[in-house]
């Protein structure tokens, strides 16, 4: 992973942590139930965007490094990594 990914996600997980606090802040005041919906949806569709650009990373690095080198047993190991989590994400 590029050093410009790694400061760009770790940036957004730490917009997410304090969302996430900020979801717990909510419930311990008891503040409106949709209210809190919507910032668990917010924090949610946040980490849907920091899975997608790790897997962009991951393409354009791990995969690409395992095409380039013309090993076919680490080819098939890369495709297998991604076919077993995107049937996970599936359950």
């Amino acid at each position: 992973m590029q050093a410009r990914d790694v400061k760009s996600i770790r940036s957004a997980l730490n917009r997410i942590s304090g969302q996430v606090r900020g979801v717990s802040q909510m419930v311990e005041d008891g503040r409106y139930c949709i209210d809190i919906l919507y910032q668990v949806h917010a924090a949610r569709a946040a980490l849907a965007r920091v899975e997608t650009q790790i897997l962009k990373s991951h393409a354009a690095s791990c995969v690409e490094e395992a095409i380039a080198s013309g090993d076919a047993a680490q080819q098939r190991e890369k495709f297998t990594e991604l076919a077993e989590l995107f049937a996970k994400a599936k359950l």
